[in-house]
């Protein structure tokens, strides 16, 4: 049954759709460059809208990354449904990132340009409500982020900080560092002495 599904499939006309370029629809140049103006487009989207999508802070950021890929794929792709278009859009996807990710190494400026700059949301302990706005986060948005770090709350953050890449840097307080270190301490301390205790009582076993 398999083996005569996979014939018929190779004397069919599917086979030969596969491998070829839908030209009467989508042309050779067409199909590299769409991927180029996507991948353009939505660089400059992410640097308009902000960071925050990068760093899904909520399911509505998240839905919004899922639902980019689809949304532009009819772009990329146009009509063109064969192996060979999509693997020339694959390629061109490709060959534009690796370009600017070699731009990005060869000029500070132009990487600054590109992905921005850390964002500074908090600062000694300080919330920079500017920055906040800009990238429409909210007090529970920063709460959400210490409690990632294990920290409570806003409150027990120094320092925030919102990298290009949607990761956010978080530094508690000297107080709130020196109370983790100490319990972290405690708790290897009985550890250990849970160990030697388990030791001596297997010793004296023996």
């Amino acid at each position: 049954m398999l083996f005569g599904s996979v014939f018929l499939f190779l004397a069919s006309s599917g086979w030969e759709n596969m491998f070829s370029l839908e030209a009467d629809q989508v042309t050779w140049p067409e199909k590299i460059i769409r991927p180029v103006i996507v991948y353009l487009a939505l660089i400059v989207l992410l640097r308009v809208v902000g960071k925050r999508e990068l760093a899904q802070l909520n399911p509505l950021d998240l839905v919004v990354i899922l639902s980019l890929s689809n949304t532009v794929q009819n772009a990329i792709i146009g009509n063109d449904t064969s192996l060979i278009g999509g693997l020339v859009g694959a390629v061109a996807l490709l060959a534009i990132n690796a370009f600017f990710a070699y731009v990005k190494f060869r000029n500070k400026t132009a990487e600054a340009l590109l992905e921005g700059k850390p964002v500074k949301i908090i600062e000694h302990g300080k919330l920079n409500e500017k920055e906040m706005r800009k990238e429409l986060m909210t007090e529970s948005d920063i709460d959400i982020i210490a409690h990632e770090n294990g920290l409570d709350d806003r409150r027990d953050i120094d320092r925030l900080l919102l990298d290009p890449n949607g990761t956010f840097l978080v530094e508690g307080k000297d107080e709130i560092k020196d109370a983790r270190f100490k319990r972290e301490v405690l708790d290897k301390i009985e550890q250990l002495s849970k160990q030697l205790n388990e030791l001596n009582a297997a010793l004296n076993r023996s």
